[in-house]
């Protein structure tokens, strides 16, 4: 295949049978941007080529070539785009709080990204391991591993200073976005609950957490999205069950996040990578 004829996007995800890992996916993207967005898992990726750009809670940073190992805390926003034409290949591990904990969010924040050969080696075994059914031991034994390695980065950093994420008023509205991921709530419902006015309570929230508050639940949504789609649920039973207008809404949204499309991104399960 020559060069100009290359797919522009290449994914693979699925869910594998390790605690602690939620998800794990793999991509080749050569003109893609995230929008701001959060997830209820951290995200460690690192890149078999290319450069990312990325910014987290507001600060900028980068990472180019195999030197690097990226750590994205649950909950706070971040994006990320192509720097060049080529594009980067990465690979996600989406990992629960029974690997890293989130009192540890804070000093994620303060230092993203880890120049660290051996990690990064530990990393790629692993994602070799988790592609082969029946390496289950293996994959957990190399996890305990990275595990102990990101502590060590993590505990050596000093604790961030209380900030913004302290703000009563986000902290609450953040708390009951969370329970109304599937049924949703109105800006007005809102602001009654926590006895605010609406726009003061848009500010407050993206004051503290660095992007609106419907960004912030549309970024929820996705997550649960993919996550059912990988069990093998339809795309519109997903869309309405995670709080979707229609599946058409579903798409829009989910392609902008993802990269690919809701009926795509089912088809993984398979095993299956998908290209565009």
């Amino acid at each position: 295949m020559a060069t100009g004829d290359r797919p522009r996007t290449s994914i693979s995800a699925w869910r594998p049978p390790v605690p602690g890992i939620a998800e794990v996916f793999h991509a080749h993207f050569t003109d893609h941007a995230y929008p701001a967005h959060t997830h209820d898992t951290w995200d460690l990726m690192i890149l078999d080529h290319g450069s990312v750009d990325f910014t987290l809670d507001r600060r900028r940073h980068g990472a180019t070539g195999t030197a690097s190992v990226l750590l994205l805390p649950p909950g706070v926003p971040h994006d990320g785009r192509t720097v060049t034409a080529a594009g980067f290949h990465k690979r996600n591990l989406y990992l629960d709080d029974s690997v890293l904990p989130q009192r540890l969010v804070g000093r994620a924040v303060d230092a993203p990204v880890f120049s660290d050969g051996l990690l990064r080696y530990r990393i790629d075994q692993l994602h070799a391991a988790l592609v082969h059914a029946g390496d289950g031991f293996e994959a957990e034994s190399r996890l305990s591993l990275i595990r102990e390695r990101l502590h060590f980065h993590l505990d050596a950093l000093q604790p961030r200073a209380p900030g913004r994420e302290a703000n009563r008023l986000a902290a609450e509205l953040r708390e009951l976005l969370d329970s109304r991921i599937h049924v949703g709530i109105s800006l007005h419902d809102a602001a009654a609950i926590l006895h605010a006015h609406p726009t003061h309570l848009i500010r407050c929230f993206k004051q503290t957490y660095g992007l609106p508050p419907h960004t912030y639940l549309t970024g929820r949504r996705i997550d649960q999205a993919r996550r059912l789609l990988l069990d093998g649920h339809r795309p519109a039973e997903v869309a309405t069950t995670v709080g979707f207008h229609d599946q058409a809404h579903l798409n829009r949204h989910f392609t902008r996040h993802v990269g690919t499309t809701p009926a795509r991104y089912k088809r993984l399960r398979t095993g299956a990578p998908i290209s565009s």
